[in-house]
């Protein structure tokens, strides 16, 4: 995406999949995008949601987990690399995995 720069790297005091969290800066929308280290194990449990043209990550997240600040599960499950995607044009439907059986690959 040609939009984000500034491209840098936080470091944490404990470990976790965030130890060394990738950050970037997207210049149109003036946000900070926060990338993860390892992407969901895609053998996770899922429903299956057919998008709609109101359907953006955040309102799919606040839907099926009540929080939108996880809408990351739904793109890393989906491999969506770009969290502002207008759905719709790029997809019939999305895998929306269960949190409790949430696994990483390694």
């Amino acid at each position: 995406m040609d939009v984000l720069t500034n491209k840098t790297f936080k470091s944490r005091d404990y470990t976790s999949r965030y130890t060394v969290v990738p950050i970037y800066y997207n210049t149109v929308d003036k946000k900070y995008i926060h990338g993860i280290v390892y992407n969901l194990s895609l053998d996770t449990e899922y429903f299956i949601h057919t998008v709609k043209d109101e359907d953006n990550l955040d309102s799919l997240a606040f839907k099926y987990y009540g929080r939108p600040d996880l809408y990351w599960v739904i793109a890393d499950f989906n491999r969506i690399q770009d969290p502002y995607i207008n759905l719709i044009e790029n997809y019939n439907f999305l895998y929306i995995p269960a949190l409790a059986g949430i696994r990483y690959n390694k």
